[in-house]
């Protein structure tokens, strides 16, 4: 049962117990119910039911129990604010006959049962719907009055007889029928706002509620940050708990809401119709807050119909594309992990090295003075390698770029087969360039007999429309893919072995540089190298930018050196660029 908590203190027990005592037997209470179904009703008014419970019960000679218990009522006088329609439909069936359901009001059940032990003689109610307006609650009421419970209503008489009985059962009739049309009338104008696109609710943070369905505006304040967090989320670098820490720092926060009302505060707003004042407050965005944003359609223009199913809204405009939300979606769907901070302590090598169990970040740092990385892995990551010094990872990456330099006889074996490709390349250079000249100039000859001749070819029926197109476009196919072909002399590749061996020395200069450097300058080496660091039990497994691969490359058995060379020639323009950033670098 709802029943309401009686606070009791010493002078409150010596009420309870003069209560039970049968002190009061021969006095009523006042009931007034202000009703939420109908706040403007005047008759719902308390003041009103007051004044005119208080004449009646002037007028008719009859004793008000002057009682006060906190949380239920003053001085005799109980003041509700709770709908008298909505009832509880759940039953509870006992081993010994009874039915039990829940009555919704705390203090009218407070109430109903102090009259059913007999503690008071009756209770005074403006009319019968201020009183109760559906069956459940009328039933109490018609057996409290079989009991022999006074019930008096200010703006009705009920005699003793069959018509007296049948009077109340209309009145009860009608005020449960009151509710009920009020009930439908709100739901149809509902059902049919729905049906035309509007939005029936409060519209989320980023827009404002004017108390219109018609009519939800943009909030200028907060539209444009919310479009920002669907941008951020969608690069997939951004956690929740970052997006609503970067929100915090941009100023952003929930409109106002209203604390929740203490005990106290409710009794107290009950005992009258103007309510304690209680002044909103703007709330940060928390996870959860963000998480209803970038979920919610309501940003891209939708609202909920009568089904449940989203329709384009007629009460506001999108602030947000299909597009940017679906991407959102999509992230969410894989569960992101943030690599990104809003604010972060600027240390070396931060963002570089991940873990190559599950992918995760080791985040720098500081343990007794000392630069730690750690990652915070996955719970099926089988990574035992959770946290590692500065000093061993720099250690470990400067043995990775000492070994990517050549060494001396390996500069020696590079020179010998650079002469001997060279040798051999410049005759096939020769003749696969002549060939690549005829067959250049023979398609473009058959190319300008097809234009030449179009008309002609396509009234003898050699070619129909459909095939002359075609023709056409597999000859151009073709002259593409041969201009495509790249031909390199024997210059040009002894020119890039120059430079590569060039760049061989400059890494041998750039090791010093790093080992020596501070951790500054040794995450530009790194940045500069490699492109993914990944740390295991196994230890660094590291994976060089483009440029360099070339020498990561030497290293795999089944790279030939004739192939390496070849491929050598991919990359002259990027390793001209990169010697001359190593040269300012150092």
């Amino acid at each position: 049962m709802n029943q309401l908590p009686i606070q009791t203190n010493n002078v409150e027990e010596q009420t309870l117990k003069a209560i039970k005592s049968g002190k009061y037997r021969d006095c009523f209470l006042i009931y007034n119910r202000k009703s939420t179904d109908e706040p403007e009703n005047q008759k719902n008014s308390l003041k009103y039911q007051k004044s005119e419970n208080a004449r009646f019960a002037y007028r008719e000679h009859l004793s008000i129990a002057l009682v006060t218990i906190p949380g239920f009522c003053l001085d005799g006088i109980i003041s509700e604010k709770h709908s008298g329609f909505k009832e509880d439909s759940e039953l509870v069936f006992g081993d010994n006959g009874t039915i039990q359901y829940r009555i919704e009001r705390p203090k009218f059940y407070q109430l109903v049962q102090f009259l059913n032990k007999g503690y008071f003689k009756g209770v005074i109610f403006l009319c019968w719907d201020r009183a109760s307006r559906n069956k459940g609650d009328n039933n109490i009421i018609n057996k409290l009055i079989a009991q022999g419970v006074d019930f008096r209503f200010t703006l009705a008489s009920y005699d003793k007889t069959s018509a007296g009985a049948l009077h109340m059962d209309i009145d009860g009739m009608f005020a449960e029928h009151n509710s009920r049309v009020t009930r439908e009338k709100v739901k149809l104008n509902i059902r049919n706002k729905r049906e035309q696109g509007y939005c029936t609710n409060k519209a989320p943070v980023g827009f404002l509620n004017l108390g219109q369905m018609e009519h939800k505006p943009i909030d200028p304040e907060r539209a444009l940050i919310i479009i920002k967090l669907f941008e951020l989320y969608a690069t997939g670098l951004w956690s929740m708990s970052a997006l609503a820490r970067w929100a915090t720092s941009q100023g952003f926060t929930m409109p106002p809401t209203r604390r929740r009302r203490t005990l106290e505060e409710r009794m107290a707003d009950e005992e009258d119709d103007t309510m304690v004042p209680i002044d909103p407050i703007c709330r940060p965005a928390t996870v959860s807050s963000i998480q209803h944003i970038l979920t919610n359609r309501f940003y891209i223009g939708e609202v909920k119909g009568n089904n449940n199913e989203y329709v384009k809204s007629n009460s506001h405009v999108a602030i947000v594309s299909k597009e940017l939300f679906n991407k959102v979606q999509v992230v969410l769907g894989k569960k992101n992990v943030s690599i990104n901070y809003t604010k972060y302590i600027e240390y070396p090598m931060r963002g570089i090295i991940r873990c190559k169990g599950c992918t995760r970040l080791y985040t720098p740092y500081v343990k007794k003075g000392i630069l730690y990385f750690g990652c915070h892995c996955s719970k099926e990551c089988p990574n035992p390698v959770k946290s590692i010094n500065v000093k061993l990872l720099t250690d470990k990456i400067g043995k990775h770029i000492a070994q990517l330099s050549f060494t001396d006889a390996e500069k020696a074996e590079i020179d010998a087969r650079t002469n001997n490709y060279v040798n051999t390349y410049e005759n096939e250079y020769q003749s696969q360039l002549e060939e690549n000249n005829r067959k250049t100039k023979k398609l473009k000859e058959d190319l300008t007999y097809l234009q030449e001749n179009r008309l002609t070819l396509l009234k003898t029926g050699v070619y129909t429309p459909e095939s002359f197109v075609t023709e056409e476009d597999s000859i151009n196919k073709k002259l593409m893919e041969l201009q495509e072909v790249i031909m390199y002399s024997g210059k040009e590749i002894k020119e890039n072995v120059s430079n590569l061996l060039k760049l061989s020395e400059l890494l041998k200069s750039l090791y010093l540089y790093y080992e020596i450097g501070n951790p500054y300058e040794k995450e530009k080496v790194v940045r500069t190298l490699f492109s993914e660091l990944y740390l295991s039990e196994n230890g660094l497994k590291i994976k060089c930018n483009k440029v360099f691969e070339v020498f990561e490359n030497r290293f795999v058995v089944s790279c030939a050196r004739e192939s390496w060379l070849s491929e050598l020639t991919i990359h002259s323009s990027q390793i001209k660029s990169v010697i001359n950033e190593i040269e300012k670098m150092m």
